[in-house]
C-alpha cells in the first residue's frame, strides 16, 4: 500500500525527521513509503497513497509559508478526500507553537475530507496527541516518537484500507 511523508524544510529538520518517519512506516510489512518536499511531489505517488503525512517548521507560532500556500491551494490535486492524514512539526522552542503549526494541518485535512490519526494515548508510550514535535537543537531525542509515529500511521492505514 502506497503511503507518503510531504514535508516543507529549510534548513533541513523537518526533512531529517520526515525521513524518519517514513522509516518507521516500513516497519509495517506492506507499507510502500514515498517522501517528497512539496515542491517535488510524484503527482501520481500522491494520489495513490491511502496515508498522507505532512510535516512543517514552525515559524511564529505556525507552518511556514509555503505550506500553508500549499494547503490552500497546490494540495487539491492529490485527491486527499478519503485518505488517512497525519502532521508533524519542528521547531527551535518546546512553546514555539509545534502544537498550533499541527492543528492547523490537521484542519485542512479535515476540511478536504481526510481521516485524521495520531493514536493518541491509547496506545501507550509514547503518547503523541496531534503529532510529533521535534526541537531543532535537539532532534536525535525525538527519533523514537517519530519512528513510532511512523508505524502506528502505517498500520492504521493498513487496518483501515
Amino acid at each position: 500500500m502506497k503511503m507518503a511523508v510531504l514535508y516543507y524544510s529549510k534548513t533541513g529538520n523537518t526533512k531529517k525527521m520526515a525521513k524518519i518517519i517514513a522509516e518507521g512506516m516500513r516497519h509495517v510489512e506492506s507499507a510502500e513509503v514515498g517522501v517528497f518536499s512539496i515542491d517535488a511531489i510524484d503527482e501520481t505517488w500522491a494520489k495513490e497513497s491511502r496515508c498522507v503525512i505532512l510535516g512543517s517548521p514552525i515559524y511564529v507560532s505556525s507552518v511556514c509559508a509555503a505550506v500553508k500556500d500549499w494547503l490552500d491551494g497546490p494540495c487539491r490535486k492529490y485527491e486527499l478526500a478519503g485518505k488517512l492524514g497525519g502532521a508533524f512539526a519542528t521547531a527551535d522552542y518546546v512553546h514555539g507553537g509545534g502544537d498550533l503549526g499541527i492543528r492547523l494541518i490537521l484542519d485542512h485535512m479535515m476540511v478536504y475530507g481526510m481521516l485524521t490519526y495520531s493514536g493518541g494515548g491509547s496506545l501507550g508510550k509514547p503518547v503523541i496527541h496531534l503529532g510529533p514535535v521535534a526541537l531543532g537543537p535537539r532532534l536525535e531525542e525525538s527519533r523514537e516518537t517519530f519512528l513510532t509515529y511512523g508505524e502506528r500511521m502505517a498500520k492504521k492505514a493498513v487496518e483501515l484500507f
